[in-house]
Order: C-alpha cells, then sequence, then structure tokens
C-alpha cells in the first residue's frame, strides 16, 4: 500500500509552534467572552465593566502561565505508561500555577480598578484561595488533556511504525529478526516502508524515529534493540542516538575534537562520536 498523500505533517511542522500559541489564545478568547457574558448575567447588580474585568484578568494570567505548564507536561509526560510517576509531579506543580495566577490575577484587578478610580477587595485570602485552587486544578488538568490528546491526533497523522510480526497461521512474511520492511500505521491506514528507504535513526525516549522521505515514523524500541535487527552492510551506528544508512550518506566532515558531522543528502546533519568512527571507517577505507 502506498502512503496517503493528503495534507503533509511535514508541511504541518513548518507552522506548528503559530498555529498551537494561535490555538490557546483563541481557545482563551471564546472562553473569557463567554464567561463574561454569564458573570455579568448573575452579577447583574455590579457594575458592567466587572465581570469582564474579573474574567479576563484571570485568563490572561493562564495564558502566561500556559508555556510553564507544557514545560512540565515535556519533563513529566503524562501518557497511558507513565502518568502514575508524572501524577504526583503534575499535582505539586498545580500548586505554584494558582499562587501565580491569583497573585498575577489579583495585581492585575488592582490596576484595572484603580484606573477606574475604585478599590478592588479580594477578601480573605485563604479562603478565597481556596476556591480559587479548586478552579486552577481543573484548568490545570484541562491544559494537559488538551496537550495529551494533541499528541495523540499528531501522532495518528505522523504515522507510528511497528515490526512486522510472524502471522499466527501460514509463513511468515519476512525474517521478524532482520525485517526488509516496517507496518506504518496512519490515520487508521496502514502501508509498508521498505528498510532499505530509511535514511537514518534517532533515539527519541521509548521510541526510535525512522526519517524517511522528510517524515519521521517513531517505533517503539531502543537502539539497542534495533541494532541486531538491522542490515550492518547497510546501516552503522554512529552515535549513541542515531544510525544512518549508508546509501544516504553525502559528506564526512572531521571535527577538531575527534568527532564529526555527517550531512546526509536530504540536507540533515549527523553527530558522529569518535567512539563510532572506527566503524564508519571500515565501510570506506582510511578515507574520511
Amino acid at each position: 500500500m502506498t502512503e496517503p498523500t493528503d495534507l503533509e505533517y511535514r508541511d504541518f511542522q513548518r507552522w506548528r509552534h503559530p498555529a498551537e500559541i494561535g490555538f490557546w489564545v483563541l481557545l482563551t478568547i471564546f472562553n473569557t467572552v463567554f464567561n463574561s457574558l454569564v458573570a455579568q448575567i448573575d452579577h447583574a447588580r455590579t457594575a458592567a465593566w466587572e465581570p469582564w474585568v474579573w474574567e479576563w484578568t484571570s485568563s490572561i494570567m493562564i495564558l502566561a502561565l500556559i508555556p510553564a505548564v507544557l514545560a512540565v507536561e515535556r519533563r513529566w509526560p503524562f501518557r497511558f505508561d507513565t502518568w502514575r510517576r508524572s501524577l504526583p509531579w503534575h499535582l505539586l506543580a498545580s500548586l505554584p500555577f494558582s499562587l501565580l495566577h491569583v497573585g498575577g490575577m489579583l495585581g492585575l484587578r488592582k490596576l484595572a480598578y484603580g484606573l477606574a478610580g475604585w478599590h478592588y477587595r479580594f477578601g480573605a485570602w485563604w479562603p478565597n484561595f481556596g476556591y480559587e485552587y479548586l478552579k486552577d486544578i481543573r484548568t490545570y488538568f484541562i491544559i494537559i488533556a488538551l496537550t495529551c490528546l494533541s499528541r495523540l491526533w499528531l501522532m495518528r497523522w505522523q504515522g507510528e511504525a511497528r515490526l512486522l510480526v510472524a502471522p499466527e497461521e501460514g509463513p511468515p512474511v519476512e525474517p521478524v529478526e532482520r525485517p526488509e520492511r516496517f507496518l506504518v500505521r496512519k490515520l487508521g491506514r496502514e502501508f509498508l516502508i521498505n528498510a532499505s528507504e530509511i535514511e537514518w535513526l534517532q533515539a527519541s525516549g521509548n521510541y526510535v524515529n525512522l526519517h524517511v522521505r522528510g517524515r519521521d515514523y517513531p517505533l517503539r524500541a531502543t537502539m539497542a534493540g534495533i541494532d541486531g535487527r538491522l542490515d550492518p552492510a547497510r546501516f552503522v551506528r554512529v552515535h549513541r542516538s542515531h544510525f544512518i544508512n549508508l546509501d544516504y550518506l553525502a559528506e564526512i566532515e572531521p571535527l577538531d575534537t575527534g568527532d564529526a558531522r555527517l550531512q546526509m543528502r536530504d540536507g540533515a546533519k549527523i553527530p558522529c562520536s569518535r567512539r563510532y568512527r572506527a566503524a564508519l571507517r571500515e565501510h570506506f577505507g582510511q578515507q574520511e
């Protein structure tokens, strides 16, 4: 089966950062306008502008804190196989998140009320903070949930590779110990990529990314585990986190440190450590 030719994941990657910023900004604006209208109805006896100040000062601080929440999630990913280890760290992080949110929100409200010639009163700190924390921990985990959902969607769009395994009945489709093809699942569809088309591989946590024609397909494996499954005549380990396909190697640039920099045909630059340069020399004699 050939690969689907819909909107390319690689094209989206070029715009991923501004797209993510736009998503959070638009979501914040929509949510704040809705909450402001509801708050204005619920507090009809207050000045018309007050509910809008309450909601916007809160939303501005949450929006400012989203990068910090995403940084915590990158450090302790909240996934099916890691959530038990990550949950305590996220519960701990929700406390400074709430403190910063409430403190910044109060500062902005005092500023807004001061400009209007009014005085803003928050009331007793601890009872009010407990109330705010209950809302903030919900907001914190909504951000985490949206991040996890977007990651799952992007994984489906990007595609995830796996080794072909022997069928339950009949002869194996290929030698499983050294597969000639990998099965990739993408947006509910499956297609095959030839091992010879993999240009380079890079370790990424519990995955090894297979780089094929500008795309990365994560394979749940370790570098040590996949080492023996690659054809040694074609694939060479050049770094603790990189393998390259020699057919796609364009240039070797020695460095003063004894390491080297490898340029692939697609323009990617791959590090080559001194530890693995000897194995690379074996394929090209003494020339580098």
